[in-house]
This record gives C-alpha cells, sequence and structure tokens, in this order.
C-alpha cells in the first residue's frame, strides 16, 4: 500500500491549523470529525476516482475544504455538502466565487440525490461521489448512494479500517455479513489506501482505510431484483448465528416456518445452513425462492 508523506503532512497542518482559527472551528466528537493531516491521503482518493473533466462529484462533509480543492484539479463540476453550519464561512471564502463548485448545508441522508444533482448538477451525466465520511454515518450514506435512483459510476469514501474489511470480506470470514454481499451486488469493491490514526487530529482510535466501489450499472445477473435480494440478505443476518431455517421464520419477511423451508428447498440450499456461509448468488436464488413460496 502507499505510504504517507511526512513533507505534505507537515506543510499542510498549518494552513488547516490557521483556517480553524480564522474561523473560529471546534471539531465535534458528535458528528465524527477529525482533521486529516496529511493531504496526500486526499490526492490518493481523487486518484483512485479517476476524474475526468466530464465528471461531476458529490463531497459528503466538506469540512474544511482540503478534499474538496483536490477534485476541482480533476473534476468538471463539485457540489460539496456539509452538514455543520460553522464550516461554512470557510468553504464559501474559498470557493464561494468558483462557478464549477457549488456549496450545500444539509443532512446528505434527508435529501433524494436525484433532486440534489438535478438542482446543483443540471445536465450531470457522469456522476461520482468522494467523500471522508463522517464515520457514525458510513453505512447509511454508502446504501444511499448505492440504492440511489441515479447512477453514480464510481464511490471512493474514507471510513474506519473495520468497515473497510467488512466490505470486501470473503464469504465464511467472522466479518461477512449484509454490508459485504450489497458491496458486491452493487459494485466491485477494493481497499486502496490504509491510514493510520496519526494522520488525523484528534487521533481517533482506529486506522482508517481508502474504499473504492466501482458501480455496476445493471444487476450482476440479468433481471436480478437487487433490492429484493437485499431484503432476504438482511433478514438472514439479523440472526447471523441461527440456521437459515429459523433466521428466515418471522421478522422483517413474516415467513411461517414452513414457508422458509420450503423456499430454501426451492433454492437447493440446506435449511441448516448458516447465513455466513452463502454468497451472492445463493442469495439470490433463495431471493427468488421466497418470493415464490410467498405468492403462491
Amino acid at each position: 500500500m502507499q505510504s504517507a508523506s511526512p513533507e505534505n503532512t507537515a506543510s499542510h497542518y498549518p494552513r488547516l491549523k490557521e483556517l480553524c482559527q480564522r474561523h473560529n472551528i471546534r471539531f465535534k466528537k458528535g458528528l465524527g470529525q477529525n482533521l486529516l493531516l496529511d493531504d496526500n491521503i486526499n490526492a490518493i482518493m481523487v486518484r483512485a476516482a479517476e476524474l475526468t473533466r466530464e465528471d461531476n462529484v458529490i463531497e459528503v462533509g466538506a469540512g474544511l475544504g482540503a478534499l474538496t480543492r483536490r477534485l476541482l484539479e480533476g473534476a468538471g463540476r463539485v457540489l460539496a455538502v456539509e452538514i455543520d453550519a460553522t464550516f461554512m464561512p470557510c468553504l464559501e471564502q474559498q470557493f464561494g466565487d468558483k462557478e464549477h463548485v457549488r456549496l450545500f448545508r444539509g443532512d446528505i441522508l434527508n435529501h433524494d440525490l436525484d433532486a440534489l444533482a438535478e438542482e446543483y448538477l443540471p445536465a450531470a451525466t457522469r456522476l461520482k461521489m468522494v467523500s471522508n465520511l463522517p464515520y457514525y454515518i458510513t453505512t447509511p450514506v454508502l446504501f444511499h448512494f448505492l440504492e440511489s435512483p441515479v447512477y453514480f459510476e464510481r464511490l471512493v469514501v474514507m471510513t474506519q479500517l473495520e468497515v473497510g474489511e467488512r466490505l470486501t470480506a470473503p464469504v465464511g470470514a467472522a466479518n461477512y455479513g449484509a454490508l459485504s454481499i450489497a458491496a458486491r451486488l452493487y459494485a466491485e469493491t477494493d481497499i486502496v489506501h490504509r491510514v493510520p490514526a496519526s494522520c488525523f487530529l484528534p487521533k481517533p482510535k482506529v486506522d482508517s482505510c481508502i474504499v473504492r466501489f466501482r458501480c455496476r450499472r445493471d444487476p450482476p445477473l440479468p433481471g436480478m431484483d437487487v433490492a429484493r435480494t437485499m431484503r432476504v440478505v438482511r433478514a438472514a443476518f439479523g440472526k447471523r448465528r441461527k440456521t437459515l431455517r429459523n433466521t428466515l421464520t418471522g421478522g422483517m419477511l413474516g415467513l411461517a416456518r414452513e414457508q422458509a423451508i420450503e423456499a430454501l428447498a426451492r433454492a437447493g440450499i440446506d435449511a441448516g445452513r448458516r447465513p455466513q456461509t452463502l454468497d451472492w448468488r445463493e442469495f439470490a436464488a433463495l431471493a427468488d425462492a421466497v418470493w415464490g413460496v410467498m405468492n403462491d
């Protein structure tokens, strides 16, 4: 993996510190805010996104604008989203006069991405998302983009190393679960770079990583209903230590025990297996069987 540049860190930090002092910014633990000291990490993220002037980028959690500046070097337009009002004067000072940057204050989870793109990035034909995500909302934000009716060609995000490892976990691993399967159904996913805790201030208790999603435009199997498959996946992993005959019974699917057993039989899956032993293709077959049983 690539390593951070000490020289870049040393030159980057004073400028960020000065911005914080000028705008009286205090990082809030409740919003998962940490100052990234090494601008080389932002450069790695932008390279992973493979930006061109045809790309329109949404950045979630723009903060002091360090990543935003990097994005402007490659993208055609950038929509920088920030939930914390105290960061907005800093962002407006840097980008308020730039035509190809739009600033939006709000919670990305409270807004439909198609509506945001239409208003702030009109006529965009290629969309990407590149973000240093607040860790407490990583999974909801990822699903917000992956399940959006708007197609994002690529997502590149900074997240906790533990989450990155869950996203890329193989079948049968202790950390393999619904998030692992979602990553496979919606994209080809890999960890680009590991980021040590020492790159942040305040220093978090865990390391981080950059995860890249090369998103699929179409389902991985012809005619596959990905959302329906994910509903079965979430139900199965709701009680991951139980066998499938038990975890599929009741819960969010509302199946009777006999229906769960019948669906598993139709899919050719042993009812005594546990959810972490199934790959995404088996879950796709199981989802079709579950809906068949429910509609009999």
